[in-house]
């Protein structure tokens, strides 16, 4: 009797693996990490916690140091085989996702968990807005409308230093973007020296190459990619929006600034018009096609939390 259709799984190269089956990988190790510093890690809106930290990220770090450690065997195996001695190079790890999802809280609570594992003790961690294209050119450009769509980068740049980094070389330097003026600070740069790990976050880290040239992603070792609905997104960003309207727009200094004094009811509907607008398209366009080159995906749900994992099968 053949099997109904409806029966058939789809073949997936993932496995998922619910959150109480991954929070029973939590090494037995303690990593020290206060609630305090918790605070201090996560994004506006982000609710993050010790037990979040315990269950999800504490098993992924494990997992990071892993990787990371069978990468430097295979790589000593195979200068041995070679008969090189070619010297150690950094792990990379990629983490992406839409805006307002958590990435960014992700890419720093990893950088500080996977440093006080032993064999990874240098951590650093980039994130692809040093490499946007300042305002000025931009607004040469015609696309100031677009920040944060591909387009919007200065992708040879990037590229570079990733590749620099991955090469091994002794000391990089990555501009630096100030979220305050929205724009990348002339003179300020952000050194990398060596790392263990480098941890490189943005929208559109995992994009294929394109015309069959070496994408950023081709440089990576492991990658990450929070996802959740895209109508809880739209929600956390919104929340964020009002947020920072009370925080960081309210300085004089910041480029919303024009935003602080709008009424509750007008922040809900301008943080709307800039998402549908903005950030909605480019996460449909450019960042979830990109969800299925991952190596693992966390699965949020609309708490927030860390609802399963899919891992890439080996």
């Amino acid at each position: 009797m053949p099997i109904p259709e409806t029966a058939v799984a789809h073949p997936t190269p993932f496995v998922e693996i619910p959150r109480h089956e991954w929070s029973q990988l939590a090494p037995k190790e303690h990593l020290s990490l206060t609630e305090t510093e918790i605070v201090q890690l996560r994004g506006l809106g982000d609710r993050l916690d010790m037990q979040e930290v315990q269950e999800v990220y504490l098993p992924l770090s494990r997992l990071l140091t892993l990787y990371a450690a069978g990468a430097r065997d295979l790589h000593a195996e195979t200068s041995r085989f070679l008969g090189e001695r070619a010297g150690r190079t950094p792990f990379v790890i990629g983490v992406a996702g839409s805006v307002a999802v958590g990435k960014s809280t992700v890419a720093r609570l990893l950088r500080e968990l996977t440093k006080r594992w032993p064999d990874t003790p240098r951590v650093e961690l980039v994130t692809t807005d040093g490499f946007l294209y300042p305002n000025a050119e931009l607004e040469r450009r015609g696309i100031m409308d677009r920040k944060g769509f591909p387009e919007s980068y200065d992708r040879r740049s990037l590229l570079r230093f990733v590749s620099q980094v991955k090469s091994g070389a002794t000391e990089v330097r990555a501009p630096y973007y100030s979220h305050l003026v929205y724009d990348i600070v002339p003179d300020a740069e952000i050194v990398v020296r060596q790392p263990d790990i480098l941890i490189v976050e943005g929208l559109n880290v995992l994009a294929p190459p394109v015309h069959g040239r070496l994408a950023l992603s081709d440089l990576f070792d492991f990658t990450i990619y929070v996802d959740a609905k895209t109508k809880d997104i739209e929600s956390w960003y919104v929340d964020r929006f009002l947020a920072l309207q009370e925080e960081a727009f309210s300085s004089p200094d910041s480029f919303f600034h024009r935003f602080a004094s709008l009424s509750r009811e007008d922040a809900v509907e301008t943080a709307t018009q800039v998402w549908r607008a903005i950030n909605e398209p480019n996460l449909l366009e450019n960042v979830l096609p990109t969800r299925s080159r991952a190596t693992l995906v966390l699965k949020k749900g609309a708490n927030h939390k860390v609802n399963s994992v899919l891992l890439r099968k080996i």
